[in-house]
């Protein structure tokens, strides 16, 4: 079977099982990628710099509405996983209720609190929404930092918008699911995810202002340079809104407040002696790898765009590097995969997203990959670690609606 057929069939395969579980076909079917955020790591809350990517798995959801009746969104999951990189799996075919005249986070199973949040918030902007049935399948891997909720996020926002003809633009997209995340689900995010998942163009990063959320496309045409990235899902799961992730958001808000800035994205790096100065040593190492992460994505988008991806290594490099020393969001594991990649011949390497856990990426040649790989399962199994899936990606088309025409 042929990809195209192949996609065509999966997205089949979601409409035959909407109209099974809920009596009749869907209105349409929507699509949102996860991501990959080449550089620019917890920058997004300090109104920085970031620099993702789309990927081409996906979040695909069916979903329609039910003007007449009670407005109860009726919600299950395809494949009976953990969507949502919550810890608590869906049961294949499982349907979950919730009542949307009193949208409450306690009311809604942890894995739909994605969806539902963002229901929640479009009910915060004035939006009625009426019942609506939604059956969810997706290929992102959950829990392994490549934004697995985000990507059920946008996927929803984007359907919602268009069966509730609401006119909202893709950039206000970005803050209704920010909102569902941070006010519903309760994980103090940025805008990175949902931005990459939105705006995410493919053979290209995103490079993002989170302050003024300006945004353009940088050229990332890794196939015309006979590379891959590879992904290294660790299989240690993180959750945003659990661990230490609020802990890092208030130890970088004392930051700025100690050095009388709305936001670290007003620190410069000749500002870092001074902070070392007026800062405790723990709260200054987590503001120092948000100052100078912030330099290394203006400098790897510099790099992108005059000397092509195969000198962005060393940024990778010392991304990681600060984010395992000076932000403490690394795990052995991440450590181990990341080294293993660089002595195997990676370009460069960095653990990626939120941390404590996920997955690191691995800039290598096409030729390269196998090899790579490898030495990053033996590596895992002379440690004694659980063995990593890895596997290789492009960037990818952003949020879209879908067919099942191949």
């Amino acid at each position: 079977m042929k990809p195209g057929e192949k996609d065509a069939a999966s997205l089949e395969q979601l409409s035959a099982g909407f109209a099974t579980l809920f009596g009749g076909r869907p209105d349409g079917i929507w699509a949102a990628p996860g991501r990959v955020n080449l550089m620019g790591e917890h920058t997004d809350y300090n109104e920085g710099f970031v620099l993702p990517f789309a990927l081409r798995n996906s979040a695909r959801v069916a979903v329609a509405l039910r003007p007449s009746g009670p407005a109860r969104l009726r919600v299950a999951s395809l494949q009976g996983a953990d969507p949502a990189g919550t810890g608590q799996t869906a049961l294949a075919g499982e349907i979950a209720e919730v009542d949307l005249d009193r949208l409450e986070p306690a009311d809604v199973v942890p894995w739909a609190r994605y969806l539902a949040g963002v229901i929640w918030a479009l009910q915060q902007r004035g939006h009625h929404v009426p019942g609506v049935d939604v059956l969810l399948d997706s290929d992102v891997p959950s829990g392994a930092g490549l934004s697995s909720s985000a990507a059920i996020e946008c996927a929803v926002a984007l359907a919602l918008d268009e069966l509730l003809d609401a006119g909202i633009d893709r950039e206000e997209l970005v803050l209704v699911c920010q909102q569902a995340e941070n006010d519903f689900v309760g994980a103090p995010t940025g805008i990175l995810d949902q931005s990459a998942s939105l705006l995410g163009t493919a053979g290209h990063a995103l490079f993002l202002d989170c302050r003024s959320r300006l945004s353009r496309q940088v050229p990332l045409d890794l196939a015309a340079e006979s590379l891959v990235l590879l992904v290294i899902d660790t299989k240690v799961v993180h959750a945003h809104e659990s661990g230490g992730y609020k802990d890092l958001v208030a130890a970088c808000a004392r930051g700025a407040a100690g050095l009388g800035v709305p936001a670290l994205r007003d620190v410069g790096l000749e500002r870092l002696v001074e902070a070392a100065e007026v800062l405790d040593a723990a709260t200054f190492a987590r503001v120092r790898h948000i100052v100078t992460e912030n330099q290394r994505v203006l400098d790897t988008v510099a790099a992108l765009e005059t000397g092509g991806p195969r000198t962005i290594g060393p940024f990778l490099d010392a991304s990681h590097a600060s984010m395992r020393d000076d932000f403490g969001i690394s795990c052995v594991e991440l450590d181990a995969a990341v080294e293993a990649a660089q002595q195997a011949g990676a370009f460069g390497a960095r653990m990626t997203g939120g941390g404590f856990g996920g997955s690191a990426i691995a800039l290598v040649d096409v030729a390269a990959a196998e090899a790579v790989g490898t030495a990053v399962r033996e590596r895992f199994a002379a440690e004694g670690y659980r063995p990593p899936d890895i596997f290789a990606v492009q960037p990818g088309a952003g949020a879209r609606r879908r067919t099942t025409q191949a």
